[in-house]
Order: C-alpha cells, then structure tokens, then sequence
C-alpha cells in the first residue's frame, strides 16, 4: 500500500481574453473564463502542484451555472482525503471522488497531484516532451470569421512553415469555406499539406453526405464532428458512407466507463477520434480512450480545449507518453493575450518545451504561501 499524505487545495478564476474574435458555429468567444488549481501540502514543504479546469462554454457537461461552488466543495472534500503517493492510485481515487459530470476538476486535480509529487516543476510524469524537449508535430488552427480574417490566417500558417492545417467550417457561405480550401490546394499538394476540417456539428444528416462530397475534391484528411452529437444512428451511416473520414469530437464527451466507451465505439465505427482530456473526464479516462481505439484500429489525436499553458503544458505531456507522429491539435497557446508564460514554444508547426524559458509566478494569483 502507498504512503498517503494530505493536502490544501485552492482554487483561483482566472479570465483569459482572446487577441480575436474566436469563431465557432456555437458563437465567437472573446473572453473564457478557466480555474487554476493548486495543491500543496506539509509533507512536500516549498512546493506546489497546479492544474487548471476549463470548461468550454456550450459545450462541456460542467458548463454549469453553479460549477464554481462545486470546485470549492469538491476542493474541499479532496482536502479531507489521505493521497496516496503513487501515479496510478492518485488517479484511480480521483476516478472515484470526484464526480464523472465535472470532467475538467477531475483533470485539474489529477495534473495538480501529480505535479506536485513529481516535483512541483510543471512535470506531470515521466515524458520525453518535459525530460527530453522532444518536440510533438502539431497542426495550424485556422477559426472562422470572414473570408478575408480566414484567408489571411491560412497565409500566416503557411509562412510559418505549418504541414498540418485544421480549419474551422460552418460559420461563412459554404461556397466560400470551399474556396478557401482551394486556395491552399492550389499551391500546396495532399503531400505537402495536410488538410483538416471541423464542423463542430454544423451539417444537417440530410445535407452532410453532400457537403463531405464537395469537401473530399480538396484532398481532405478528416471532418471532426460533421453533424451535431447524440445522433447514433446518422453518425453511423455518414461513417460507413463518408469520402472523407470522420473524426468524432463532442460525440465523446458525457460518455463514461470503459463499457460505454466500447460501445459507442463498436455502433458508430469512427475512423478517428479527438482527445480533449478537459471534456472527457481527464488523464485515466482518456488513456482508456486510447487503449480501445488502438484495440479497434481506430486513429486518434489529442487536442486541447481552449486552457491556459498550465492545462495545455499537461496534455501536451500526455501526448508525448504515446509517441505521436501525426499532428496534435496543441497549438493553442497563443490564443490569448494574458495567459500565463511558459516555456511551451511552437516552431515550424511543432510544440516543445525551451527549458531556458521560464514560468510566470502564479502564486500570487492564490494570495497565501504553501504549508
């Protein structure tokens, strides 16, 4: 049996203003408002673990009126719990403790521990991205807005020497998200850039075979969430019909257990699925997503949900315990004016960790000192 130890656990909101209007076919964001984490605890004096939980509005099941009293009382519950010091049981208790509808303070609260018994230095666990500054491939996020904003973001990603680029659809005329399209199709082969798309759950079931027909013409690589979750059956066939393959996103989040993972899997047979470990329910509930993809030949990838570096600095270590080839969808931290700095640099469209940056002090933030 581990040793255990008890901690003190805080929570700090904190909004993140976006440098753009960020357009989704759920809204344009300017603001999100996330939840630093920190634990601390006698045992581990001078040191600190952080995480972060941030829902994503409209769409994580903890996007709630009343998530931030839940963080406290969850906080709070954790506070009186023994933790043991062990990877594993740290992350199967919090399977257990912290409700399966609060997907982002599990994360929060599994990177903060672990975090804090590996150091208290940003290291979640034994990965090449933190020990090796080995660098994950990433792709280039083109959101939506007007023609002129999207195509101008698709030159930038190009210059910058992106192979991998995701664009947002589902917001302007569909003839003009086309022609976009087309515009890096002209200059660049299936071979030189690989195209993604998102819908974020944008076409109707009767019009989306016809709408995957158009986009299949460019060269496509995948269409995340071609229409909107919860419709099985629609999914099912788009999957077996689609020219282009599918990627499930929102369909995974609310879905808990490794037996109703499996089996929504085995009825709609997607050719990928998208990992935001905020949504869907942390670093246990997405290895076990993993695991049963790769048991059904099912391709994966990570992405982030919009967090600060301290959640995306998580996931992008995460991601690295599994070696990825093709591009994650990590490049996020760039997004806002005030997130907090870090070390996380992307280049040449990969992300990696410059051990001769440093991390801004958000200790403040708290207003008390650890034990």
């Amino acid at each position: 049996m581990s040793p255990t130890f008890e901690v003190k656990v805080e929570c700090k909101k904190y909004t993140l203003d976006f440098r753009f209007d960020a357009g989704t076919s759920r809204g344009v964001l300017r603001t999100k408002d996330t939840f630093f984490i920190k634990v601390s605890s006698k045992n581990f004096p001078g040191r600190s673990g952080y995480g972060e939980a941030g829902p994503l509005p409209k769409l994580s099941v903890d996007d709630v009126p009343d998530f931030e009293p839940r963080l406290h009382q969850v906080s709070q519950e954790i506070s009186n719990i023994p933790i043991p010091i062990s990877e594993e049981s740290i992350l199967e208790l919090l399977e257990n403790a912290v409700p399966e509808n609060l997907p982002s303070v599990r994360f929060a609260l599994e990177v903060a521990l672990l975090d804090l018994i590996h150091g208290g230095k940003k290291r979640i666990f034994p990965n090449a991205f933190f020990d090796h500054q080995s660098a994950v491939p990433i792709n280039g996020l083109i959101w939506m807005g007007e023609r002129n904003f999207m195509l101008d973001q698709i030159k930038q990603k190009l210059e910058q020497g992106y192979h991998c680029i995701k664009m947002k659809i589902g917001s302007i005329d569909f003839d003009q998200e086309c022609e976009l399209l087309s515009y890096i199709r002209e200059r660049y082969s299936a071979d030189q850039i690989t195209l993604r798309v998102d819908a974020n759950g944008a076409f109707s079931p009767e019009e989306a075979i016809g709408k995957l027909t158009q986009l299949a013409q460019f060269g496509i690589h995948s269409i995340e969430q071609p229409i909107r979750q919860g419709q099985k059956a629609a999914m099912k066939e788009l999957c077996a019909q689609s020219p282009i393959p599918i990627a499930l996103d929102e369909e995974l989040i609310g879905v808990n257990g490794m037996g109703e993972k499996a089996r929504m899997l085995e009825k709609i047979n997607p050719q990928y699925i998208i990992l935001k470990p905020t949504l869907v329910g942390g670093i246990r509930s997405t290895r076990e997503w993993i695991s049963l993809a790769e048991e059904m030949q099912i391709g994966w990838w990570m992405t982030s949900a919009l967090e600060s570096n301290i959640g995306l600095n998580a996931i992008a270590q995460l991601t690295s315990t599994y070696d990825p080839v093709i591009p994650q969808g990590l490049g996020t931290g760039q997004l806002y004016h005030n997130n907090i700095d870090s070390p996380l640099t992307v280049d040449s469209g990969r992300i990696f960790y410059d051990r001769s940056g440093a991390w801004e002090e958000i200790e403040g933030l708290f207003g008390t000192a650890s034990p």
